[in-house]
């Protein structure tokens, strides 16, 4: 692996990130998409030790459970401080929401700044995000 070159700044590890921060509310309303985005994501590249800015994305269609967006913005401000490269950053949160959640259908989206002229968009994607016939969820 190449090594950085000049000055690394310290960070933390990915063990860092609060999972136990994410909460879940029952949910019974029926199929539908629901999206959320911030533009306050952030991690640390792990190369360099420099932060990684961008927007995060969600989109997911409900089972049982919609995320406490509280919770939601506070597990994601844990990785404002955890070296972690932007792929596996993306794997990590759907990791995390899709064992959450449980849902129909889930995608995650970073999009980060560009960093040396290279803009960066990472995106994990489960199941059916289009489907409107959610056995479920139909009445």
């Amino acid at each position: 692996m190449p090594v950085a070159e000049g000055m690394l700044l310290p960070f933390l590890e990915p063990d860092a990130i609060r999972t136990d921060l994410l909460e879940f509310i029952p949910y019974h309303g029926g199929h539908q998409v629901v999206e959320y985005e911030t533009p306050e994501w952030s991690c640390v590249c792990p190369f360099s030790g420099l932060p990684d800015f961008g927007t995060f994305k969600m989109t997911y269609v409900p089972n049982d459970r919609i995320v406490e967006l509280k919770s939601l913005k506070y597990y994601l401000i844990s990785f404002r401080n955890v070296g972690i490269y932007q792929e596996l950053a993306t794997a990590r949160l759907h990791d995390d929401l899709m064992a959450l959640l449980r849902p129909v259908g889930l995608k995650i989206e970073t999009i980060y700044l560009p960093r040396g002229g290279i803009h960066a968009r990472c995106t994990r994607l489960y199941g059916d995000l289009a489907s409107t016939n959610h056995p479920s969820h139909d009445h």
